[in-house]
């Protein structure tokens, strides 16, 4: 099961964090653990370590022997983190991790840190369509940015329908001459000034 997935950047200021089962500290304090591990490891090693170091901020893990895992890669100047159990695989949370960045990349053309910081949302979202509850739902890419296309269309219209001052052409929107917005008043009113 996937129990935290955390994306914070080279100084290890968190810039989205999703976290699947309750902490025990706060979430802060795990975040700077987590990076305290991660930014020591040299770039040659391999990108998952054994943390029993969590035990403290997820607890201990239900009497077995196995560990939590921390999964990662790092792009340009993010680190993408998976906290996981021993019931998932190492490589494939990498791959998983690739499919994240390759959404977050589709959605935002290319995405930086600052995409994260303004449209929290919008990453929140692209996470909630591969991973629900720490449990993988979908890899396809393309399904994932359909989906995501199709809510933020979805969501455009729903903001441009319910704004009287939307300049949108969408139905009931104030082009299609059903809705009198204050802004077309006021040009009316203006227009009838100036024909005076």
């Amino acid at each position: 099961m996937i129990h935290a997935v955390l994306i914070f950047n080279t100084s290890g200021i968190p810039r989205l964090t999703k976290f699947y089962t309750p902490l025990h500290q706060s979430s802060q304090t795990l975040i700077q653990k987590i990076f305290s591990l991660i930014s020591i490891r040299p770039a040659g090693l391999c990108n998952f370590l054994d943390a029993p170091e969590l035990e403290a901020f997820l607890g201990p893990k239900d009497g077995s022997d196995e560990r939590w895992r921390v999964v990662y890669r790092n792009y340009a100047t993010l680190y993408f983190v998976f906290v996981v159990d021993g019931a998932e695989s190492e490589l494939g949370i990498l791959d998983l991790i690739q499919v994240f960045v390759e959404g977050l990349d589709r959605h935002f053309e290319n995405v930086c840190e600052l995409d994260l910081v303004f449209h929290f949302d919008e990453a929140h979202h692209i996470l909630a369509e591969i991973i629900q509850g720490g449990l993988v739902l979908e890899t396809n890419g393309d399904e994932i940015s359909n989906s995501v296309k199709l809510a933020s269309k979805a969501r455009r219209n729903s903001f441009a329908s319910s704004n009287p001052l939307s300049l949108g052409s969408g139905p009931g929107g104030p082009r299609s001459g059903s809705l009198q917005t204050p802004l077309g008043w006021l040009t009316d009113r203006l227009a009838g000034v100036a024909t005076r």
